[in-house]
C-alpha cells in the first residue's frame, strides 16, 4: 500500500507530507488494528532490557518525526519496540523559516533545518499524560530554546526535563543538532559534564542519555563521552545528522543548509557507534541511528555496539513495512551467526579490534 501512497506524498512539499501523515496516524484507529496484526513481530530473541524497561524489539522511532507526541499510541501498531519523541524545548517555538525539509531521492536522504520547532514541554506533557498506560517505552529528546544562550542552556534542559520526567522512560539531551546556532558547542568536553549533571539532577532518577554528532573526530568523541559519563550520563544516541555532503548525487537540494540524514549517513553513524563502544568499553547502552533501511543495516550497528536502533529517514522512503522486515531479518541474521538472542550480538565487531 505504501508503494501506492509514496508517489502521492512525494509530489507534495516534504513538511506538508509529514503533516498529512501525522494527522492520519491519529485518526485511522480502525486500520491500526490490521497494521498491528500485519507488522508486529514477537519473538523473545529480539527482547532487550534497558533502563529498567523491556523493549519487545530493538527498532525504535527516532526523534524528529513525532516531535510533539501527537501519535505515540500509533507507533507500536506499526511494529516499533519503542518511541523517542521531540526534540522538545521548554517553551514553544516556531523553529526556522520554511522551507526547511528537503528530500534527496536519488540518495535516499533528507536534509532538514527544522530548528527545534516545538509545542513546548507543557503541551507535550499533557499529551503523554492523556495516553495513560503506554505499550512501549517512550523516550523524550530535549533541547534548549533558540533564544537561550549556551551560558544559560542548563536552565532550559532542567526546565524541560522537570516538566516531563513524570512521562518519560528515558531522556536524551540534544546538543548535536546543526540547526540551532551554537548548539554543537555544548558537546565540548569542558562544558558537557556539567550540562549532563544538571540534566541528571532534574530527571529525578529517569535515565539521561546524550545525543552526539557524527562529525566529531575520534579523540574529541572519546573526550566528550568521558566527560558525559562523569556527569552521570546513562548512555548515548549515535548519531545526529551530519553537515557533510560527500558523495551525493547532483541536486539543488544538496546546497541547502541543514543536517543530512539517510543512506549517506549509514557508515559514518556506524563508525561513531563503534568508537563510542570502544571508548566506553561497552559499559553503557548506545542507541544507534543513521541510515538504517534494512536488517543488515540495523545488525551492523548492533554488532558495532548499539543495544537498540532507531529509524526515521528509512521509514519515509520504505514505509511502515520496513520495521517488520528489519525485525524478521534480524532473527535470520542471529540464526545465521548461531547467536541465541540479540543481546549476544551487541558489540561483537567492536571487540578485540574487529571491524573497520
Amino acid at each position: 500500500m505504501y508503494g501506492l501512497a509514496r508517489p502521492w506524498l512525494f509530489r507534495r512539499d516534504a513538511e506538508e507530507a509529514h503533516r498529512l501523515v501525522m494527522e492520519r496516524l491519529g485518526r485511522w484507529r480502525a486500520l491500526r488494528g490490521l497494521a498491528r496484526w500485519l507488522l508486529t513481530v514477537e519473538d523473545p530473541r529480539l527482547r532487550v532490557r534497558l533502563f529498567g524497561r523491556e523493549f519487545a524489539n530493538p527498532v525504535g522511532l527516532a526523534a524528529g518525526l513525532d516531535k510533539h507526541a501527537e501519535a505515540v499510541d500509533a507507533w507500536p501498531d506499526l511494529g516499533f519496540g519503542y518511541v523517542e519523541i521531540g526534540t522538545v524545548t521548554p517553551r514553544p517555538q516556531e523553529g526556522n523559516p520554511k522551507p526547511r525539509l528537503f528530500r534527496l531521492v536519488a540518495d535516499l536522504a533528507i536534509i532538514n533545518r527544522m530548528g527545534f520547532n516545538s509545542d513546548g514541554a507543557e503541551a507535550v506533557r499533557e499529551r503523554l499524560l492523556a495516553l495513560g498506560t503506554r505499550r512501549v517505552p517512550v523516550g523524550v529528546n530535549v533541547g534548549r530554546n533558540r533564544d537561550t544562550p549556551n551560558e544559560a542552556a542548563e536552565e532550559d534542559y532542567r526546565a524541560a526535563i522537570g516538566a516531563l520526567r513524570q512521562v518519560a522512560d528515558y531522556f536524551v539531551i540534544n546538543v548535536s543538532s546543526p540547526n540551532t546556532v551554537g548548539l554543537r558547542a555544548l558537546q565540548n568536553p569542558s562544558s558537557v559534564g556539567a550540562l549532563v549533571a544538571a540534566a541528571v539532577a532534574a530527571a529525578g532518577g529517569v535515565p539521561v542519555l546524550i545525543k552526539l554528532a557524527p562529525d566529531l573526530e575520534a579523540d574529541a568523541l572519546a573526550e566528550t563521552a568521558a566527560a558525559a559519563l562523569e556527569g552521570g550520563a546513562a548512555g548515548f544516541v549515535a548519531a545526529n545528522t551530519t553537515i557533510g555532503r560527500e558523495g551525493l548525487a547532483p541536486s539543488p537540494a544538496t546546497a541547502e543548509a541543514g543536517g543530512l540524514s539517510g543512506a549517506p549517513l549509514r557508515a559514518l553513524a556506524t563508525e561513531t557507534v563503534r568508537r563510542l563502544y570502544r571508548a566506553t568499553r561497552g559499559r553503557v547502552p548506545i542507541l544507534g541511528v543513521g541510515g538504517i533501511f534494512t536488517a543488515a543495516d540495523a545488525y551492523e550497528k548492533i554488532r558495532a555496539g548499539a543495544s537498540l536502533v532507531q529509524v526515521y529517514t528509512g521509514l519515509i522512503y520504505e514505509g511502515p513495512g520496513m520495521v517488520r522486515r528489519i525485525n524478521r531479518g534480524l532473527l535470520r541474521l542471529l540464526a545465521r551467526d548461531g547467536l541465541p538472542d540479540l543481546t549476544a550480538a551487541i558489540g561483537l565487531d567492536a571487540k578485540d579490534g574487529n571491524g573497520s
